[in-house]
């Protein structure tokens, strides 16, 4: 089941399942929460506004994650999660047309499977870390280099509104193969394409980790890092994040 938020033509918030090969329709169902459905109802994807999946107070985003883009980089394999933070002004949603920062030289794409929470928790043995998980979806951790470089908290090279589009569903976790395939596409063509096996730290194990930290509340995101073949943004570029067992998430690109 892959659920998926939206707005209906009446301006109400709903959350429906997403069906069909790339969601062509959503059903809307009277205990996905929302406004109250007496009994099913039926959209067209296209008549409705996707919107964010969740609404975080926070993602937790984690650099240096998959074995390639360690190798690809020529980094070292960290002893521990590296982490960095996107606050909720980073959302974007699925289809939206998003400004990125004028005047830069480079601007990349990060595809990245991504954890929704479900609970409040904190503390959360790697054993019992799937208990707090609502689901995956798909995230674009999208990253200004110019900034990156020169600061250490990353906060320009990060943190900029648009810098973190997700969506467009959350997918339970035993729909998402533990081998699940992250692949992204600019304008068509396959720029990165691996798997969820190459994670160096598993989805417990950043649980665990974050939440010895932090409290994390429902709807918060835990992005769990990009495979090798990042790359630049250009404006009028249209970017799709695909996780296998999740869909695709799709964006267009504006930079002024």
């Amino acid at each position: 089941m892959r659920v998926v938020r939206f707005r209906d033509s009446a301006g109400n918030v709903r959350r429906g399942e997403w069906t069909g090969t790339d969601g062509e329709e959503i059903v809307a169902r009277e205990n996905y929460g929302g406004r109250l459905t007496f009994g099913d109802e039926t959209f067209a994807a296209d008549d409705v506004d996707i919107l964010p999946p969740c609404e975080p107070t926070k993602i937790v985003c984690i650099g240096l994650n998959y074995a390639d883009h360690a190798a690809e980089t020529n980094s070292e394999v960290p002893e521990r999660p590296m982490l960095f933070l996107k606050p909720p002004t980073t959302v974007a949603a699925h289809g939206e047309r998003i400004t990125l920062p004028a005047g830069k030289e480079r601007i990349d794409h990060e595809a990245e499977l991504a954890v929704v929470i479900a609970e409040r928790c904190r503390n959360v043995k790697a054993e019992n870390a799937m208990d707090v998980v609502a689901g995956f979806t798909c995230l674009n951790d999208i990253s200004n280099r110019d900034d990156q470089r020169i600061e250490q908290n990353w906060v320009r090279g990060k943190a900029f509104d648009n810098a973190a589009p997700i969506g467009p569903v959350i997918a339970k976790p035993e729909a998402v193969p533990e081998d699940a395939h992250v692949r992204l596409r600019l304008n068509g063509e396959l720029r990165q394409d691996s798997t969820r096996d190459q994670f160096i730290f598993s989805i417990p194990e950043l649980v665990e980790e974050i939440t010895r930290y932090m409290t994390l509340l429902p709807g918060d995101v835990i992005s769990t890092g990009t495979p090798a073949g990042v790359g630049p943004l250009s404006d009028g570029d249209t970017v799709e994040v695909e996780v296998e067992g999740v869909g695709t998430l799709r964006n267009e690109i504006h930079i002024p």
